[in-house]
């Protein structure tokens, strides 16, 4: 959590405005010894405080705004953002049933605040892109200006997702080392190494904790504008064990086509098109799905499918109407960079 909009109940009005200058006068939350929050603090409250005869030795709680706008944890939706984002605040606090401070989000930049763990999947070798994964790993190719697994995870935190899992297995090392130095977003990053490839959703098995009931799971080599919050919404309503995120592909038969049965024909087709569902490699699924995975063993997201399947529980298909693409092929790659030119995320 990035402490230097938060202070103790416990200061005095000089050390706040010390704080406030630090903070380049945004409002600062003040919390008691359990971490509890108690008031807000602003520039404003202050003058309004020395007006009222308050001086520099005087307690911060004296002053403080106890009126303030919060959210509470795993409570929120994009119209209650929207309405947020309508004051002339930015910083908002998130609390615990509580009133214990979780974080802190400058709503400004965030599409929503989704329950839900990630997972992305780096782990692979990207033959398909040699030479260019000869000496760098797949996610960290870079398309336009960043590498590609950062506007991935840009746009995990731009919904909110705070914990976040990455499997490593090819040059992991130098994944960690940028994200290391690449702390950006508030995201907590936990890296699960592979020491023998598990496929796509194998090393999952590896996460000791999630801190939601729901897990979304990526490739790490997508490059999509996909709305996370509307396909989180298809899978609570549907009210399903996993949604599959899918492309719809279009196939046109350029003849006409006999249905038939029994040999016999039962209709006539004139140049039909057909709508399949591609895999698009992102899944959101209940942490309860996580018993159909094996440990220490290859398991494609496929075979979890599958296994779903079998257990005849709740499978759904979102297709996925934003921009996406596979980064796999080097043609893909050459698409992604000129594609990137006219995305906004």
């Amino acid at each position: 959590m990035d402490t230097k909009y938060i202070i103790s109940n416990t200061l005095n009005i000089k050390e706040a405005l010390e704080k406030l200058n630090e903070s380049r006068g945004r409002t600062l939350f003040i919390v008691d010894d359990a971490n509890k929050l108690v008031g807000t603090l602003s520039d404003g409250d202050i003058r309004r405080g020395f007006l009222k005869g308050f001086n520099l030795e005087t307690l911060v709680t004296k002053v403080a705004h106890k009126t303030y706008k919060f959210i509470q944890e795993n409570t929120t939706n994009r119209q209650e953002l929207d309405l947020l984002k309508k004051g002339d605040i930015t910083l908002i606090p998130i609390i615990d049933k509580k009133g214990v401070l979780i974080r802190i989000i400058d709503i400004s930049k965030m599409k929503a605040i989704l329950p839900i763990d990630a997972v992305i999947m780096a782990g692979g070798r990207g033959t398909r892109l040699l030479p260019l994964t000869e000496n760098t790993p797949k996610p960290l190719l870079k398309v336009g200006d960043k590498p590609i697994i950062e506007y991935n995870t840009d746009n995990l935190a731009a919904f909110g997702i705070r914990n976040l899992n990455i499997t490593v297995n090819y040059l992991g090392d130098q994944i960690i080392e940028f994200f290391n130095k690449n702390k950006n977003n508030n995201l907590n990053i936990n890296f699960i190494k592979e020491d023998k490839p598990l496929g796509t959703v194998g090393s999952i098995k590896n996460i000791k904790i999630f801190h939601n009931d729901y897990i979304l799971l990526m490739n790490s080599d997508l490059l999509t504008t996909i709305d996370f919050e509307d396909m989180f919404n298809e899978f609570i309503l549907n009210e399903g064990d996993m949604i599959v995120g899918t492309i719809p592909y279009k196939v046109d038969i350029p003849y006409g086509v006999i249905e038939t049965t029994n040999n016999y024909v039962v209709n006539l087709k004139e140049k039909p098109t057909y709508t399949y569902y591609s895999n698009a490699g992102i899944y959101i699924f209940n942490k309860t799905c996580l018993d159909l995975i094996p440990k220490d063993t290859f398991f494609n997201a496929t075979d979890f499918i599958e296994a779903l399947i079998a257990e005849n529980r709740k499978v759904i298909n979102y297709p996925i109407l934003n921009y996406w693409l596979d980064i796999g092929k080097l043609e893909d790659y050459k698409k992604a960079q000129e594609d990137i030119k006219h995305l906004r995320f």
